[in-house]
């Protein structure tokens, strides 16, 4: 979240933020119940004051009617304390609710707009689009011909938006996991296979609502538990509460995890099949770096999922994310769409990937801070996030861009070793 001091000072900018990002937070209610709570806060220190200063006076009390009065005085002065507390307290509630749902800043050269219509193409990957002589098809019409994914058991197992992957899209989804692993351990990465339940508070902290009618998070009944919606939130917490050693940074991480999401309204041709489900597996990238290298980082983590996606001979677009279609703890965000054939009636890009700066926002909140040996004190480090491959969308990707005239799937060149074959053919 922002900091308290900078909202006050700054009040002016975070509301016009919060147009830009379409968000609806009552900043000046924010800014009056904090005058509110300071002038409280003199009261209660006042009465304390005074407090004291007749407790101590009992003792020099010449009789018992004039100690007695100065009972009853005291008796009062720390009633009316503790209504003012009670006051301060309830108000500090409400300015906690308000500020956590206050959104980070935006970059100054993030695209500004209300939705994805305002989104900006930045550039395109190194694999054209590709060119058929017949038709295409799409995922589910191919997983369905060459029994790939069953959708039907998976909605009667579990429920819609649940699937078994089967026979080559299993070998694909193990492949494509130790592909992306395998290039960033490259780059320096550390892979961790990380739980897929956390603390609410871990949830929170991250930027997620565990709970209420807006929430995406599966919640464990009768406990403070949610499923993970993305590797994102425990990469993120391992560090909460730690300090880091400022030559250390920047810390960078891949997670594996499975994420679970409730996807709520979902529905539609276009997010039919693999592309919006509510279960799939997810290498993540994660980076803890201190402030004046975020933005560099944030470059990298982009430049890493280009790269991973020109190794897999995938068209794409790299888009600078509008203001707002950023998520709450963003401050910059790039999304990659992949070019899926099939996708509509002549073809269309959906997000593969995305990767986002959220500069100190989840630090402030997790409690992770970094420490310099030529400075005094603590400091919060700054947070990014990125998908290297969410499996479920990759594999929709390459069915649909390696689909050949015959009903056929040739395999990306940089799988082929974990999958076994070139080809997937119909049985």
């Amino acid at each position: 979240m922002l900091d308290r001091k900078f909202i006050l000072e700054n009040a002016e900018l975070v509301k016009q933020n919060c147009v830009n990002r379409g968000v609806k937070v009552d900043v000046d209610r924010f800014v009056s119940l904090e005058e509110k709570r300071k002038q409280l806060q003199t009261e209660v220190e006042d009465l304390n004051r005074l407090a004291n200063q007749v407790s101590k006076s009992i003792g020099q009390a010449k009789d018992t009617a004039q100690r007695e009065a100065r009972k009853e005085e005291g008796r009062q002065l720390r009633e009316n304390n503790q209504a003012v507390q009670t006051e301060i307290d309830a108000i500090v509630v409400e300015l906690d609710r308000i500020h956590r749902s206050i959104p980070n800043l935006s970059h100054p050269q993030a695209p500004i707009g209300v939705d994805d219509k305002s989104n900006l193409e930045l550039f395109r990957g190194k694999t054209p689009l590709p060119k058929f002589d017949f038709k295409p098809l799409d995922h589910v019409e191919l997983a369905e011909k060459l029994d790939l994914v069953d959708f039907e058991s998976g909605a009667n197992v579990t429920g819609h938006g649940f699937y078994f992957l089967k026979n080559e899209a299993v070998l694909l989804e193990l492949a494509l996991q130790q592909y992306a692993v395998t290039v960033l351990m490259r780059e320096g990465f550390t892979p961790v296979a990380t739980p897929d339940l956390a603390h609410n508070s871990v949830l929170e902290g991250i930027g997620f609502i565990p709970r209420g009618p807006e929430t995406q998070i599966y919640s464990i009944e009768n406990s403070d538990l949610s499923l993970v919606a993305t590797a994102e939130i425990t990469l993120g917490g391992m560090l909460a509460g730690r300090i880091i050693d400022a030559e250390n940074l920047p810390l960078q991480f891949c997670g594996i995890s499975h994420c679970f999401r409730t996807e709520a309204g979902a529905h539609g041709r276009a997010t039919r099949g693999l592309y919006r489900v509510h279960q799939f597996t997810k290498i993540e990238m994660f980076a803890f770096t201190l402030p004046e290298k975020s933005e560099e980082m944030l470059d990298h983590l982009r430049d890493m999922e280009c790269k991973l996606f020109d190794g897999l001979g995938v068209p794409y677009r790299v888009i600078d994310t509008a203001t707002g279609d950023l998520g709450g703890p963003a401050y910059r965000k790039f999304d990659l769409e992949a070019w899926m054939p099939g996708r509509g009636e002549a073809g269309e890009f959906g997000e593969v990937t995305s990767t986002s700066n959220c500069t100190d926002y989840q630090a402030r909140r997790l409690n992770i801070r970094y420490k310099s040996k030529d400075q005094k004190g603590t400091r919060l480090l700054h947070t990014l996030n990125g998908t290297a491959i969410a499996v479920s969308r990759a594999i929709i990707a390459i069915l649909e861009n390696y689909q050949q005239c015959d009903g056929s799937i040739i395999i990306p060149e940089v799988l082929r070793p974990f999958v076994g074959k070139e080809r997937i053919s119909a049985r």
